[in-house]
């Protein structure tokens, strides 16, 4: 009896040690730079770090951060459809001559093409016709004032009608110069035609506005006519460029017009193009769940080509201020848990289990875990993970 009860309290006392060493995270005899004994609890595991090993991190005060609070996704750069104008002749008429070429700069004013215009014929033939016609009622007026003047017997009524004459010329003569400047003939041009007597079919197609040829359908030989598509030319003003992007319906709330936009492409890594929400569309695609939204986007020295793929941040609400470390000092757990270690003496860390909240590239917000004021691993916490995981053997 003596001796079983001399076996079970050796073996009650090595179930416990052995329960014991579980509960801690290393036995007494560990190595420095292996995990050590601590009164943590279960959940916490200690290291001690010899000073060669804590070369390799950094540690500092946990502090705050002002966090920005945003929203990230992809969209795609186009032309803004309201900066871009097509342009049409404004009668009908084959092009004669093509003068720009499609992505050219153009300012407003400038031709883009011509056509060979029969309502342009018309007009200038009717011009030839009115001037020449007031140069004859105005020599009939001239000879009229002469012969009356003279006493040859010129009859009042005949230098009346002669006047008449030469007054419904003028009208007609200037009615025929305003139906030719409709076509966009200057005023040296009619003269160079009512002096020449020679008809200049091609009329010219200015375009409206400065900016960029995106669109060209226009060769030599096409016959247009107003408002008829294909247009000839598209000009468009590239200063200002779209953004489509998709969000979930879950985020749509937060967006609203007028929020500022921030722009990267892969093309220009270091370049932040800025702009504004300009229309957040109604509809939802049904498969995707999905709402699109408009962002007009400053592109003042046009780097910006349409079909390009942006990533883009909007700031939906104002930034939060909280308790923060820098991102280098959380390490993602194989279990998904979020770690950061702690310690008190620059010697021995504690790895400690936190909850975290917002993130930037280099800061990540602590919502549970960590108190402004202690000092925290902040560079090289992956690396202490590292160490508790397989700990060196020399």
């Amino acid at each position: 009896m003596i001796f079983v009860t001399a076996a079970a309290i050796v073996v009650a006392t090595g179930i416990l040690e052995f329960g014991g060493s579980r509960d801690r995270v290393t036995n007494a005899n560990a190595p420095q730079g292996s995990a050590a004994n601590s009164s943590a609890s279960p959940s916490e595991a200690t290291l001690e770090l010899s000073t060669t090993q804590l070369n390799s991190i950094k540690i500092g005060p946990v502090g705050s951060y002002l966090f920005p609070v945003e929203k990230e996704t992809v969209g795609s750069i186009s032309f803004a459809d309201d900066l871009s104008v097509q342009v049409y002749p404004s009668y009908q008429g084959k092009i004669i001559k093509s003068l720009v070429e499609l992505g050219d700069e153009v300012q407003k004013g400038q031709p883009l093409y011509t056509i060979d215009s029969p309502d342009l014929i018309q007009a200038e033939s009717n011009l030839i016709g009115a001037a020449a016609t007031l140069e004859l009622t105005s020599k009939e007026l001239t000879r009229a004032k002469d012969l009356y003047t003279t006493n040859v017997g010129v009859p009042q009524r005949e230098l009346e009608q002669a006047v008449s004459d030469q007054q419904t010329a003028e009208g007609a003569l200037k009615a025929a110069r305003d139906a030719v400047r409709v076509f966009g003939k200057s005023e040296a041009e009619i003269d160079q035609i009512i002096t020449s007597r020679k008809i200049d079919p091609a009329l010219v197609v200015p375009s409206p506005i400065s900016g960029q040829v995106t669109s060209f359908d226009g060769p030599p030989g096409l016959l247009v006519q107003p408002g008829n598509p294909p247009a000839p030319y598209t000009v468009t003003n590239v200063s200002v460029k779209w953004m489509l992007a998709n969000v979930v319906e879950s985020d749509v709330p937060l967006f609203h017009l007028g929020q500022p936009v921030q722009v990267e492409v892969t093309a220009y890594p270091d370049h932040v193009f800025h702009g504004k929400i300009s229309k957040i569309y109604a509809a939802v695609d049904p498969d995707t769940h999905r709402a699109t939204i408009r962002s007009e986007i400053t592109d003042p020295r046009n780097e910006l080509r349409t079909g390009m793929l942006a990533n883009f941040v909007i700031r939906v609400k104002n930034p939060v201020e909280g308790t923060s470390i820098p991102a280098n000092g959380v390490v993602r757990e194989a279990d998904g848990t979020m770690t950061v270690w702690v310690t008190t003496d620059r010697h021995r860390f504690v790895q400690r289990v936190i909850r975290t909240g917002l993130r930037t590239e280099s800061q990540v917000q602590i919502l549970d875990g960590l108190h402004p004021g202690e000092l925290a691993v902040t560079d090289g916490a992956v690396f202490l993970s590292n160490m508790l995981q397989a700990p060196p053997t020399d």
